[in-house]
């Protein structure tokens, strides 16, 4: 089957973390196998570890739209007073059989006086799309043109044209 990867290419993920320093390590890992074209299974169970979760939810809390309900009308506060471990099972049970909720549009000013449509995914929905971007991040990170500035982190885009 032309589809199949070399099994040289191909590294199963043992995730053996615990801490967000583990953590950091393992993306660190990620980036650099990726960086030498290493392709990766295990993933889901990087993207469900218990210290990805914490890492994903303190990531959404810092974000400045997270006092912001989405359509279920759920806030960030109802998950925090959960215990720790409800709230650990609920997010990997979620993403178990995972379909996102439709985003609350509303509409923001712009300067020239219209409006711009925003939507807001539900609480949940961000804590699992955060678990999916802490542990791909890095693959793809590593593997992107190093030229290519556009949304990606630490870098603007460059706004000066090319002589």
């Amino acid at each position: 089957m032309g589809d199949e990867l070399p099994s040289e290419n191909l590294v199963h993920l043992d995730v053996r973390f615990s801490t967000k320093t583990g953590l950091k390590e393992f993306l660190d890992l990620l980036y650099e196998k990726s960086g030498q074209g290493v392709s990766f299974t295990g993933l889901l169970e990087a993207m469900l570890n218990e210290a990805a979760i914490v890492t994903a939810v303190h990531n959404v809390k810092s974000n400045k739209g997270s006092k912001t309900a989405g359509v279920d009308g759920v806030s960030m506060n109802r998950y925090l007073q959960m215990p720790r471990n409800e709230l650990i099972t609920l997010i990997q049970s979620t993403t178990a059989n995972y379909k996102p909720k439709p985003v609350r549009k509303v509409y923001i000013p712009k300067c020239n006086g219209k409006r711009r449509p925003l939507g807001i995914p539900t609480m949940l929905d961000r804590f699992v799309q955060e678990c999916v971007r802490i542990i791909l991040g890095p693959i793809c990170e590593a593997r992107f043109c190093p030229h290519s500035y556009g949304f990606r982190p630490y870098r603007a885009q460059n706004t000066q044209s090319v002589v």
